[in-house]
């Protein structure tokens, strides 16, 4: 998979995330999220984090090469398998509960999430293992 953005969207994205991450609790303690708009914010929160998802996953890494696309590749693939376990695993605890009204609404977050983990997991492995690669010669 081919990265479509900027070096530089890689930080943005992680500063968006990280923005997503805190706002909603500086507006709590500001007055600013009341009953009648939390599901506004909540919604907006969910908005930003799969922005900055998106951002991170599709930027290009500082050393792009064949391999990172095969790393992001992969890492999406191993994102939609476990956003399934995490969705199957949710169905199956409330079929167990017998909760009839809850829904999962994030299933999409929480793939990207997963796919953004993979994704720099899977960067960092191949860094240490071109380290180590380099020192055996």
């Amino acid at each position: 998979m081919k990265a479509l953005l900027p070096v530089y969207c890689r930080a943005i994205g992680y500063v968006v995330i990280a923005l997503a991450l805190f706002l909603p609790f500086i507006l709590l303690l500001a007055g600013v999220i009341d009953d009648g708009n939390l599901l506004f914010y909540k919604e907006c929160t969910k908005l930003l984090m799969m922005m900055g998802a998106l951002m991170i996953i599709f930027a290009l890494s500082r050393h792009e090469s064949a391999e990172t696309e095969k790393i992001r590749s992969r890492a999406t693939r191993n994102a939609i398998f476990l956003t399934v376990l995490f969705v199957f695993g949710g169905m199956v605890y409330r079929v167990a509960k017998g909760d009839v009204l809850t829904v999962d609404t994030s299933s999409f977050l929480i793939f990207l999430l997963l796919d953004v983990l993979c994704v720099e997991f899977g960067i960092k492995k191949s860094a240490i293992d071109r380290a180590f690669k380099h020192n055996r010669r």
